[in-house]
């Protein structure tokens, strides 16, 4: 089992996404790579914390490789919009990549700078080592579950029936 965190706006949608995604064994939404130990919501949303809302993907390289993780990344995403995904604004939804291996970081150095080549507009996604990662509290954990009629910026039919995962 591998690894890797992703921001793409609110977490909410990201996670519900990739917990879909095949391959995909667990998720799970928290902050990463800001200011301070063990954020709240409130201290990210009022900007005491500057951590982005982030999923932390743990999947089977044997049935998803880290690139189409990327791809899929790339489908939800506006990878043009700085602090801003969907109806949502601050630095909180910052777009990024989070790597734990320089493996890693090479794999989405070279997806960023092939995806750069086809595009006029600069990409934003922020790639950096994973640091100060938290899991956010309980209640944002499956939150489009425990919320079937929550908020989610992401449409989440974009997922193939081919792409899901077999328990779907």
């Amino acid at each position: 089992m591998k690894k890797i965190v992703v921001a793409g706006g609110c977490f909410w949608g990201v996670e519900a996404y990739f917990r879909d995604v095949r391959g995909v064994l667990r998720t799970e939404v928290g902050y990463a790579n800001g200011n301070k130990a063990n954020p709240t919501y409130q201290e990210v949303c009022n900007g005491i914390a500057n951590h982005a809302e982030a999923t932390l993907i743990e999947y089977d390289e044997n049935k998803v490789d880290l690139k189409t993780l990327f791809e899929h990344l790339f489908r939800v995403i506006n990878p043009h919009s700085l602090n801003r995904q969907g109806n949502d604004i601050g630095v909180q939804y910052r777009t990024g990549i989070y790597y734990e291996s320089n493996e890693d970081y090479e794999v989405a150095k070279r997806f960023l700078d092939e995806k750069q080549t086809h595009l006029e507009r600069k990409i934003t996604v922020e790639l950096k080592p994973l640091t100060n990662y938290y899991r956010a509290e309980e209640y944002h954990q499956d939150y489009l579950i425990k919320n079937p009629n929550g908020y989610c910026h992401i449409n989440l039919g974009l997922l193939k029936d081919d792409e899901k995962n077999e328990k779907n």
